[in-house]
């Protein structure tokens, strides 16, 4: 068999292996199980583009609670990172413990290849993210952060409009998100013990709401820094949330637009809405299906379109599945992207100055 004979041969054989490996799910393992976003993961391994193949929790009476809702063998479960990679050796991580945790997580999975994903916020203070960033880049591992809102239609279809020019150039963006609290609408003792402590969440509504605007601001600006941050904090539930703030405004002011964060654990409705003003017109992101757009007419007319979307195509619309194909080279994130640690630095940095900006009541100014 001559040269060229025997290479189309190794390539035949080679070629149904290839597909069958970017077929197979990505195996991957859970480290924590005190994040109630958890399931969210058990959920979308029923998809077919993951495999959980070990869990890491040394709480085993929580691990034992969510085998029994899930239906997960507790021979799954592991004590530490170490010791589930050793046995299970897994592709990739999600990290689904304390925000302190991530960095952790990254030190140990980075090393051995093994890519991650964590929570928002990416790292629990700008000096965590930093050495997560280098870790990533130094052992080029895929690092991607997951929102909620990140699969939401509207935003998506609102990111559309804009770059489309529907509305005009960006003035200004206002984002709202938050619930009552985590005390008063119930999540358990696990996850509130370190949701409500400022070591383990870096703070309070701040953080833990407030990364859900910055990252669509900076997401919407692609990538563009605000040259400013002002915010301000507030204790409005000192009986639930007496070691951090509960209630958080911050103004991000670019070259020509700016943006107004809104996060609480006080409002009395949960929402995650947010709404964009351009030279012409106004686009309302509702909530995850429901978007509407104003053109203006006259002093304080419009014509508006209202648009009720379906969910994304997959892999798009569940963070897993993005997580394998991103993994398994079938999808680049675009810069800037809402999962991308380019975007995620960012919004660790605008975080860090608006933490700084509440304790001094002094508005931050950033370098670009």
């Amino acid at each position: 068999m001559n040269l060229k004979k025997s290479l189309v041969y190794i390539f035949l054989l080679l070629v149904p292996f290839t597909i069958y490996a970017q077929n197979e799910p990505l195996k991957i393992g859970i480290v924590g199980l005190t994040h109630t976003h958890v399931h969210w993961i058990f959920g979308s391994e029923k998809i077919g583009d993951i495999k959980i193949v070990g869990i890491v929790e040394p709480n085993r009476e929580l691990a034992l609670k969510y085998s029994k809702q899930h239906g997960y063998p507790m021979s799954m479960v592991y004590n530490t990172m170490e010791d589930m990679i050793k046995a299970t050796q897994p592709e990739a991580v999600s990290a689904f413990g304390t925000i302190y945790e991530h960095l952790e997580v990254v030190e140990k999975a980075a090393p051995l290849g093994i890519h991650v994903m964590v929570e928002k916020p990416l790292a629990v203070s700008l000096e965590h993210a930093k050495k997560i960033e280098a870790l990533a880049k130094k052992h080029n591992i895929h690092l991607l952060t997951n929102y909620e809102t990140t699969w939401y239609p509207t935003n998506h279809k609102a990111y559309e409009l804009v770059k489309k020019d529907s509305i005009g150039a960006i003035r200004k963006v206002v984002v709202r998100d938050g619930h009552r609290g985590p005390k008063k609408i119930g999540v358990n003792k696990e996850f509130l013990d370190w949701l409500t402590d400022p070591i383990q969440n870096g703070g309070g509504a701040i953080t833990d709401f407030g990364c859900y605007g910055v990252n669509l601001m900076t997401w919407l600006m692609h990538g563009e820094k605000p040259t400013t941050v002002t915010a301000v904090t507030q204790q409005q539930q000192p009986e639930n949330n007496p070691k951090v703030d509960d209630d958080a405004t911050i103004i991000l002011k670019y070259n020509k637009a700016n943006a107004i964060i809104q996060a609480s654990w006080d409002w009395p409705i949960g929402r995650k809405d947010m709404e964009i003003y351009g030279l012409k017109g106004v686009v309302y992101a509702d909530n995850r299906h429901d978007l509407r757009m104003r053109i203006a007419e006259g002093y304080d007319g419009f014509k508006e379109e209202q648009f009720k979307l379906e969910e994304r195509q997959a892999p798009y619309n569940d963070a897993f599945s993005l997580f394998a194909a991103v993994i398994k080279n079938e999808v680049t994130l675009k810069p800037y992207d809402l999962s991308s640690l380019e975007n995620n630095m960012i919004v660790m940095e605008i975080l860090d100055a608006a933490i700084k900006s509440a304790k001094t009541n002094k508005t931050i100014e950033l370098k670009n």
